[in-house]
């Protein structure tokens, strides 16, 4: 699978553009703030229906312009799929495949797998919970059909319930009859799911150590945990008991929610002891494991997007990160960089066809 092509119309700071990609390696280069990550960005809307930096479509069209859109043509088993994104402020997103309209846009998660390194991926190690469990559930939503709708399920049913908790703790009273339900359901998504969550870091785990492990030159050890209550024996009796909790805090404060992955570097937390370097190979290592995994599932290699790869990795790492692209372990790769001489250098080190587009404030050429 590789993209052959993408069309931009008022898509951030793009008023329009047309280019033609190598299947191999396509760099962009140019200043920051030129417009090389809105490029990825764009890449990723086509493969996922949604901006890997701004949660809300609005905030990705052009300055004063009201709709944005974004075309592209992939190739897979040697048969062309044209995918389009269009969004007009004020009405629902419109996703076509060859021109067929597709109404629920997760009908079309996983269908182009893609995997995304961005600079700013360190957060999944220095920020909360939360961010963690978007990436894997973000993983795992490419790759089942069925955690997607059940995730989705947990989402609608905690929404609610918190609705209903805060109608409680306005009336002063707790009605169980009322949340039953509500319970029923979250207990049961929350077992499901966290389950699906530790068989899936079974499978994981090795992948990530090994990846770390070419990446450092085998300098240090790393290792990755799954904290949950949901997998409790007695989870589904400890949800109801603090109830009254949930009634003070108007929140529901057990569920697959409140999980976290823990990451360790030689048995130490990897936020508090690990360096920037260290840092930074540790989420390249996360992403490349969720490339060789997806590949595994959906047995084609997936788009990989790297932006500024090489901030804040030394020239070991480089090198070792570079190996592994010279070995043709990865599809399609999009690559973008500030410093043209750099990426010519180390790029022309490869024996794959790459193709380095100038990026200047909008604009593209080859």
């Amino acid at each position: 699978m590789y993209l052959k092509n993408i069309r931009l119309q008022q898509f951030k700071n793009y008023p329009k553009a047309e280019v033609q990609f190598s299947k191999e390696i396509n760099c962009f280069v140019g200043l920051n703030g030129s417009g090389k990550t809105n490029l990825l960005d764009a890449i990723h809307y086509l493969c996922l229906t949604k901006s890997a930096i701004n949660g809300l479509d609005n905030l990705n069209i052009q300055h004063e312009k009201d709709f944005f859109t974004i075309f592209g043509d992939f190739e897979i088993n040697g048969k062309t799929l044209e995918i389009r994104c269009i969004f007009e402020s004020g009405k629902k997103k419109q996703l076509m495949q060859n021109g067929k309209a597709i109404e629920r846009m997760s009908e079309h998660v996983g269908l182009l797998p893609v995997v995304m390194i961005a600079p700013d991926d360190t957060q999944l190690i220095t920020n909360g919970s939360e961010e963690r469990r978007r990436f894997f559930d973000n993983m795992l939503c490419q790759m089942y059909k069925e955690y997607l709708d059940q995730l989705v399920r947990f989402q609608h049913f905690l929404k609610q319930r918190n609705a209903l908790i805060k109608q409680f703790a306005d009336n002063g009273k707790w009605n169980s009859n009322f949340i039953e339900p509500y319970d029923r359901e979250i207990i049961h998504l929350s077992k499901s799911i966290s389950a699906k969550r530790k068989s899936f870091l079974i499978e994981y785990e090795p992948i990530l150590k090994e990846y770390y492990r070419i990446i450092s030159g085998n300098q240090e050890v790393i290792s990755i945990s799954y904290e949950t209550q949901c997998l409790n024996e007695n989870f589904e009796i400890e949800f109801k008991a603090i109830s009254q909790k949930d009634f003070l805090l108007k929140r529901t404060n057990m569920g697959i929610h409140k999980d976290d992955f823990i990451f360790e570097i030689n048995g130490y937390p990897i936020k508090k002891f690990g360096s920037q370097g260290q840092q930074k190979s540790f989420v390249i290592a996360l992403k490349l494991a969720q490339f060789q995994i997806f590949q595994a599932h959906k047995m084609t290699k997936p788009v990989l997007l790297l932006d500024d790869i090489f901030d804040k990795l030394d020239d070991g790492r480089i090198e070792k990160l570079m190996n592994l692209v010279a070995t043709q372990q990865f599809g399609q790769l999009f690559i973008t960089d500030a410093r043209p001489e750099r990426s010519k250098e180390i790029l022309g080190k490869i024996d794959a066809e790459t193709k380095f587009f100038l990026i200047e404030k909008g604009k593209i050429s080859t």
